[in-house]
């Protein structure tokens, strides 16, 4: 069990603990200098995937609405023409 922990952790549970408390102080100096508060990162991601959402699911509203345009038109000439080739 010791050995599947190890190799999971990549290296002794002390080591990484204090690779990761070093790597956090150097990132909360860099981010403290940005002026960057994790509200700030976290309005950031929410902001990011509403915008996608919103691009992504927009351009789809757009384009159902354009279908139903071009349907209202394209059916019926479709359909009044097979029933004209039908009757020929």
């Amino acid at each position: 069990m010791a050995g599947r922990v190890h190799q999971f952790l990549g290296g002794s549970p002390l080591s990484v603990l204090i690779r990761l408390v070093l790597i956090s102080l150097l990132v909360g100096v860099l981010l403290s200098w940005l002026s960057w508060t994790p509200n700030d990162i976290i309005r950031w991601i929410v902001d990011f995937f509403d915008w996608a959402w919103s691009s992504l699911f927009g351009s789809f509203n757009r384009a159902v609405d354009y279908f139903l345009l071009g349907a209202a038109i394209v059916i019926p000439i479709f359909l009044i023409s097979r029933l004209l080739k039908w009757r020929s």
